[in-house]
């Protein structure tokens, strides 16, 4: 509670809007009570509690910040060796084309070649990984699953004024988060008469308005992807009871909190001894004492960066107002105003650490000197203000090169769709809404047009193929069918799926080095302990003798084109297996790529679940998750001087009740690719009927 108390302006924000949730809690009849409540055995709606609306904001952090590269260095360690997974999991992203334009007009591929597998780490890694499996949901590191699973997306682009066909500043946006019915976004226009006139998205629970726009300004976020979390090694005055820890010498008492975890009815069902250094929380893992700094876990004050963002009336307050009090979860906030300013900046603390170094490993927390010196001032951020290219965008790339970074931010980047929309938007000078909305489920890939010329060229050599056991005949049809793609993952398309069975063959045969069992034969090749991102196994491609694409489950030595040719092969199999003819309707794109929206409690019957989408991996609308994860939000804003235009949708409704005809009427607009109009009157009671479906009014009690 200590930023409530501290903070008078936002404990009256967030006291006042739990107020209102509790008094219409109060009044609720028991048919009222949600079916969710029901299903669940919940009899009583509990109370909202202020510090509920700023915890939110710490569980998003935990969506969007969790992210501890050591993990899966430390993984890839356990098989390799930890010179090679430097190389495999490295401190910056090998594809580079960062959200501060860097002046070059195309991307840049800082390829040095991979370090070769060496011996197993079984002194150090295992003592990481048992210290942050704890720490850490072990589903995000040990993958069986392709790919496209762990990759988690949100775009964001803004265009000057004399870029766009109608002379305003134009702005996109789609966050991309779980996709829930209910949904994670509620709709609403707030008004308080010469306070407050704000519009967009909130999350339920949160006291103001996320992404949108007022009569000035509109704005949206991606996530930065950022590494704002570390580990130190502590050592404790007792190893079984603790109550102090040592710090250059000196020994500090340590915080215990007794942590009691309550069942469905309120009963006691667990009881825990919480240890605390400076640092943050510490437990005791394989017989070390583990310490985590987590920037979402300090103290900050989001509700009230956003409330006084609503207010802004330019690019500068706004940029004021998110770098004074927005600080975690660290997002790349976009904001285009009706002067036709654009602006970019990756907002949130970022820690400073010793030497601008890494947040690669486990310090040693006996040294203060190990610890962070503080956090990067908003002035020094990754950021573009109207950049002479016309355009500012991002989609969870890099934020700075690092060739001329004095920092380093760090973390896990995705480059594919940063190269596709900064490839879209160099081309058109002439940029309009309705494009925007297109760019938003633009079928085209960076990545496919990246690997499928290597898969073409594995066939040059047929003779070299058929010593290598690769049925030549077989690899020339799958080369002539994916030489058939025109690289698009468009819904009615028949080469899609023979891609990206080529591509999970490939990560499988590449990768048969941190496969869970190193014994021939033990393991599914698809089964690792870990999986390098796409960006690395590219620049594995760019290096055709080199050793990782040996498979060591065979006698033989194979070269890079034998690996693409026996995965192209592989995937034509397994798509005539699965499919039958490659010309009948078995291979449309669509009927392999679906979104599943599902009900909060997995029921299907209140879902919207196989609901075909033009959407692929790397493209600018992908899914992640078996299609549970993708664009939460879409947004486009046309900055006009006078009136600022709208347009937007989202996978839902305005309702969470299932019987209403508003619980899921977005969906289908949503799946097309459609936005509608965001009305925003100047006064409500001027609204046409035309325009209204229903009213709600709420009056204080009496």
């Amino acid at each position: 509670m200590a930023v409530l108390d501290s903070t008078p302006q936002t404990a009256r924000l967030v006291r006042a809007y739990a107020d209102g949730v509790n008094a219409y809690i109060a009044h609720m009849s028991g048919s009222e009570m949600p079916l969710e409540f029901r299903l669940l055995g919940i009899r009583g709606m509990p109370k909202w509690e202020p510090i509920n609306s700023v915890l939110l904001f710490n569980r998003m952090g935990w969506t969007l910040a969790y992210i501890a590269p050591e993990l899966e260095r430390a993984l890839a360690a356990s098989r390799v060796g930890a010179t090679a997974a430097a190389s495999l999991f490295p401190e910056n992203s090998p594809i580079q084309e960062p959200i501060q334009p860097n002046g070059r007009k195309a991307p840049r591929f800082d390829f040095d070649g991979l370090a070769p597998p060496g011996a197993p780490d079984t002194a150090t890694a295992p003592t990481v990984i048992a210290a942050l499996d704890a720490f850490l949901p072990a589903t995000r590191h040990v993958l069986g699953a392709d790919e496209d699973a762990r990759v988690f997306a949100s775009n964001n682009w803004a265009v000057a004024p004399r870029r766009a066909e109608s002379g305003h500043a134009l702005l996109a946006g789609d966050p991309h988060l779980d996709l829930t019915l209910p949904s994670i976004w509620y709709e609403a226009h707030l008004v308080v008469p010469g306070a407050l006139d704000v519009y967009g998205v909130t999350i339920p629970g949160a006291p103001g308005i996320v992404i949108g726009f007022n009569r000035a300004v509109a704005w949206t976020f991606t996530n930065t992807s950022a590494d704002v979390l570390d580990f130190y090694t502590e050592r404790v005055d007792d190893d079984r009871q603790p109550t102090k820890y040592l710090v250059d010498s000196v020994w500090y008492p340590l915080e215990r909190r007794i942590e009691r975890y309550r069942g469905a009815r309120g009963e006691t069902v667990g009881v825990d001894t919480m240890y605390f250094t400076r640092r943050g929380p510490m437990r005791r893992e394989r017989g070390k004492w583990i310490s985590m700094r987590w920037t979402v876990l300090e103290r900050s004050n989001e509700p009230e960066a956003f409330q006084q963002a609503a207010k802004a009336r330019d690019v500068d307050e706004f940029q004021r107002a998110m770098g004074r009090w927005f600080w975690s979860p660290a997002q790349n906030m976009l904001v285009a105003d009706r002067r036709g300013t654009i602006a970019i900046r990756s907002t949130g603390r970022f820690p400073v650490r010793p030497g601008g170094g890494s947040g690669f490993g486990i310090r040693d927390g006996t040294s203060s000197a190990n610890e962070w010196r503080g956090y990067l001032p908003p002035e020094f951020a990754p950021q573009a203000r109207d950049p002479e290219q016309g355009y500012v965008a991002s989609a969870n790339q890099q934020p700075i090169d690092p060739h001329v970074a004095p920092y380093w931010l760090g973390g896990e980047y995705d480059p594919w769709r940063a190269l596709r929309i900064n490839q879209l938007l160099r081309a058109d000078s002439q940029m309009t809404v309705d494009k925007m909305r297109r760019m938003q489920i633009d079928p085209g890939s960076a990545r496919a047009d990246y690997f499928v010329p290597f898969f073409l060229g594995s066939s040059r050599d047929p003779a070299a193929r058929h010593a290598a056991g690769i049925d030549v005949g077989k690899l020339s049809e799958a080369v002539r069918l994916l030489g058939e793609w025109d690289r698009r993952y468009t819904r009615e398309n028949k080469r899609a799926v023979l891609f990206e069975a080529a591509f999970r063959e490939l990560v499988d045969r590449t990768w048969d080095e941190l496969a869970l069992s190193s014994s021939a034969g033990g393991s599914s090749p698809s089964a690792r302990i870990v999986t390098p991102g796409s960006a690395v196994l590219a620049e594995l491609l760019a290096d055709s003798g080199s050793v990782w694409w040996d498979d060591r489950r065979t006698p033989r030595r194979e070269t890079r084109d034998d690996i693409l040719a026996a995965s192209l092969v592989a995937a034509l199999d397994a798509m005539r297996s699965s499919f039958g003819d490659p010309t009948k309707k078995g291979w449309t794109w669509s009927r392999s790529r679906r979104a599943n929206i599902w009900h909060l409690l997995r029921l299907g019957s209140l879902s919207a679940l196989d609901v075909p989408v033009q959407s692929g991996p790397s493209t600018l609308s992908p899914l992640a998750g078996n299609g549970s994860f993708g664009a939460s939000w879409r947004m486009v804003v046309d900055a006009a001087p006078d009136e600022l235009k709208a347009w937007g949708t989202y996978p839902g409704g305005q309702s969470g009740n299932p019987a209403s005809s508003r619980y899921k009427n977005h969906v289908a607009g949503w799946a097309a690719g459609e936005l509608e109009p965001l009305l925003m009157p100047k006064w409500i009671p001027d609204m046409p009927d035309s325009s209204t479906v229903s009213k709600l009014s709420l009056y204080p009690p009496r």
